[in-house]
């Protein structure tokens, strides 16, 4: 709900900062999500109230014309464009300095003066849109007649307003009032209610209308007033501001009083014309079974039997607590207004607007459960508005038909009770206070016993506890004690592969992999396309009894092919680079035995690489884009790795290498054999990384490395090494990696590999980017040189690798 503190303050007096009211909200009453400041960047010095006193033509300019204001200093002479600008109106005027949004490009810069065809400008009169109200740049924004020149705007216009999540059944608090009397609980202050006093002629409504109810557990009340001789025409500017700010769009002063009304009480209206209602009759009932109606939004709505309407004497004209019909709607001809207030039971309402797909601001009220007394005050409301803004004439009374009437309500209330809930006694003065400021009626019969009457826009209230939230919430949550828990946690259960796997998948998603979820079931010709034959533990995989499906007989044995499948499907909605992964299990077989569930991160990417932009660039992912995630996610979890060229069905050779701790295998890359990948309709290069989870389980470390960051910089050199193509660059990696010199660190990525012309045959070329920081100094050139000349010794060693170039 929008609620607008100008409008609050018309039933309490807030004197409280922003901050403080939304907290004290928070605490006793719903949650304040946020709130907007209309007006935080208006200086009242330079964005004022001013009169328009002349209107002039422009010399040089046929659609410009001069306008004289009086800003409560005295007059200036401004330039204007707008069409509407008229003598006597009081608008917004800003002068030299002033922060606005420009009424052209959107943005926020200050007002710099200069002459406009040849005329001095003072100032400017401002749109809506140059004050950022809206985006109405079409004319000037023309305040209240009663505004004061001088005045700065901030104070005239200047609101807050909260965005509050109620509570679903507290329809009290979509209205205005109901957040008033909270308001005036929480903060002590007294509430003011609006008038609702009005005059009536000497007809009575009943002698216009004639109400029946035949659906009384759908409605249990229902009522209906006439006001005649009713203007149609623009609403005050004052409740269209209201509206606006409250979410709603202005219509005309009719529509814009009913919603006014409804924002005030909660209480949703409804306005026909009463020219339109047939046979003077409204009756409440039951749809007929595929009968139709076409509502105010040109929809023909069709209903069930359990769907409530309410009718003319012809046939329906509304749908009960959702929306009116069009054939009764009102319009510039209207003069006479029938009104509706009613009553209507939460379920039904609900059921209907969901049936019909149909949330309405109506329906959002009614469907948390409004009080049965609450229509015949909005009524009286509404009827004082239309009074006042629309020169109608009330008829005498109200129809008020009221099936469901029921005795008050008394709920017995004790002291012990209330302690033994809150933990704490609540004084009577207190007690007594708190009530009667939420509108309950409380008497203390004897000393600690309450007699209690909850007010009737409260259905929510049913028990003693009930009445005791409410104590607690008023009193101050921050009163209750505090206490230290009693008796003594559980130990966790500590599972180590379970939370590794939740740690991978939180890994992979960070490393830019979406995730995805496929069936455990599959069949042998999807097996095969990534199991061979020879691996008798996954080409023997276990059967179902009874499978839903041809392609769902087997449990799998393998995550790749369904994770490929996934990859293929999506493919094609992808321009760029695609990477998604599973965690899941493979369920490998055990004679006489349920299935091994073995844990596998399957991940798959292919594609263009990004660009420097978020978008395609022109190279493809390759091997070492698979390496970087498995290295990157394994360096997350402290698991030191090396990786040893392997060979695996679907893989392609040279492009294959197990991942390893020490000589354990944790896991695989590569890229998906051409061959294979053909099987799943794929022509592009496609990577797989796979990581064992409960190998990886088994090397986590208890606790992860850690080495103080040094205070020096870093120096950065590239080293080209030519060596044996068959020499694996992680093997070379590994040594730069831990090449020590005293204190000096290497950090080493490999950012290229190369065969070709300039490197001769048999041979590969590895560029290595190099990092070297010491602990205790800055390094010169001279240190790196040295350590530099000590590592290619080693890697000529090692490797029989020189250094390309040199």
């Amino acid at each position: 709900m929008k609620l607008s503190l100008n409008w609050l303050r018309d039933f309490v007096d807030v004197d409280l900062p922003v901050a403080e009211l939304a907290s004290r909200l928070i605490d006793a009453t719903a949650e304040v999500e946020g709130w907007e400041t209309i007006g935080a960047n208006w200086d009242p010095e330079r964005i004022r109230v001013a009169e328009v006193v002349e209107v002039a033509p422009h010399p040089n300019a046929d659609r410009l014309r001069l306008v004289t204001v009086n800003d409560g200093e005295g007059r200036q002479q401004v330039v204007c464009g707008a069409p509407n600008v008229a003598v006597g109106q009081k608008i917004a005027f800003a002068t030299e300095g002033a922060e606005l949004v420009d009424g052209h490009t959107g943005e926020r810069a200050r007002l710099k003066l200069r002459p406009i065809r040849g005329v001095d400008s003072a100032g400017m009169v401002l749109s809506e849109k140059e004050l950022g109200l809206s985006d109405d740049h079409e004319g000037i924004l023309v305040l209240a007649p009663d505004a004061v020149p001088g005045r700065p705007l901030v104070e005239q216009l200047g609101d807050v307003v909260f965005d509050i999540s109620t509570w679903a059944n507290r329809a009290d608090l979509l209205g205005v009032m109901g957040f008033g009397r909270e308001t005036a609980a929480i903060t002590g202050k007294p509430l003011r209610e609006p008038s609702t006093a009005h005059g009536e002629s000497a007809r009575k409504a009943s002698e216009f209308v004639e109400v029946s109810i035949e659906a009384p557990d759908l409605c249990p009340r229902y009522t209906a007033s006439v006001i005649e001789n009713v203007t149609i025409g623009p609403s005050p500017a004052w409740m269209q501001e209201r509206l606006i700010r409250a979410g709603q769009r202005p219509i005309n002063n009719v529509v814009d009083i009913t919603n006014y009304v409804m924002l005030e009480t909660g209480q949703p209206l409804h306005a026909f014309d009463y020219d339109f209602v047939r046979g003077k009759r409204i009756v409440v009932r039951r749809a007929e079974e595929g009968e139709r109606l076409l509502t105010l939004d040109d929809v023909e709505r069709v209903f069930d039997s359990e769907m409530l309407l309410i009718c003319d004497g012809e046939g329906p004209v509304a749908v009960g607590g959702v929306k009116g019909g069009g054939n009764s709607e009102v319009t510039e001809k209207t003069r006479t207004i029938l009104l509706e207030a009613a009553n209507f039971r939460a379920g039904s309402v609900r059921r209907t607007s969901t049936y019909l797909k149909l949330r309405t601001e109506a329906s959002l009220r009614f469907e948390k459960g409004l009080g049965a007394e609450v229509p015949e005050y909005a009524q009286h409301r509404a009827l004082h508005l239309f009074e006042q803004l629309a020169g109608g004439t009330p008829a005498a009374g109200i129809v008020d038909v009221y099936p469901g009437a029921k005795p008050p309500r008394t709920i017995a209330v004790t002291s012990a009770r209330i302690e033994q809930v809150l933990g704490i006694a609540v004084p009577a003065e207190d007690v007594r206070r708190i009530l009667a400021a939420l509108g309950f009626g409380v008497e203390e019969n004897t000393p600690g016993q309450y007699s209690v009457q909850p007010p009737d826009w409260r259905p929510d209230v049913e028990i003693a506890d009930d009445v005791i939230e409410d104590i607690g919430r008023i009193h101050g949550y921050h009163r209750l004690p505090t206490t230290m828990l009693r008796g003594q946690l559980p130990e966790p259960e500590r599972d180590p592969v379970r939370d590794l796997r939740e740690r991978l998948r939180d890994l992979a998603v960070t490393l830019g992999f979406q995730e995805t979820l496929s069936y455990t079931l599959t069949d042998r010709a999807r097996l095969a396309r990534m199991v061979p034959d020879s691996d008798s533990l996954r080409s023997e995989p276990l059967g179902v009894v009874n499978p839903v499906a041809a392609q769902h007989t087997f449990l799998r044995t393998s995550l790749r092919p369904s994770v490929l499948e996934t990859y293929a499907a999506n493919r094609h909605h992808e321009a760029g680079a695609l990477r998604i992964f599973e965690v899941g299990f493979e369920y490998l077989p055990v004679e006489g035995d349920l299935p091994h569930h073995r844990p596998v991160l399957c991940a798959v990417l292919g594609g263009l690489r990004e660009g420097r932009w978020p978008q395609a660039g022109t190279e493809r992912l390759d091997f070492y884009d698979a390496r970087g995630v498995a290295e990157a996610a394994l360096q997350r979890l402290g698991i030191p790795v090396n990786f040893t060229a392997v060979s695996e069905f679907g893989l392609l050779p040279g492009h294959t290498a197990e991942i390893r701790v020490g000589k354990d295998p944790v896991g695989i890359l590569g890229q998906i054999h051409p061959d294979n990948a053909a099987l799943f309709d794929l022509t592009e290069p496609v990577f797989l990384v796979e990581l064992w989870v409960e190998s990886l389980a088994r090397h986590l470390p208890e606790r992860p490395a850690y080495a103080a960051p040094s205070r020096f910089p870093e120096v950065r050199q590239d080293l080209a090494l030519v060596l044996d193509s068959e020499t694996p660059a992680g093997r070379v990696l590994e040594l730069v990696r831990s090449h020590r010199s005293g204190q000096v660190r290497i950090g080493a990525d490999i950012f290229d590999e190369y065969r070709g012309p300039g490197v001769p045959a048999g041979k590969k070329s590895l560029a290595i980017a190099m990092r070297f920081q010491s602990s205790e100094r800055t390094l010169t050139d001279a240190d790196v040189a040295k350590v530099q000349s000590g590592l290619v010794t080693r890697l000529a060693k090692e490797f029989g690798a020189t250094v390309r170039g040199g």
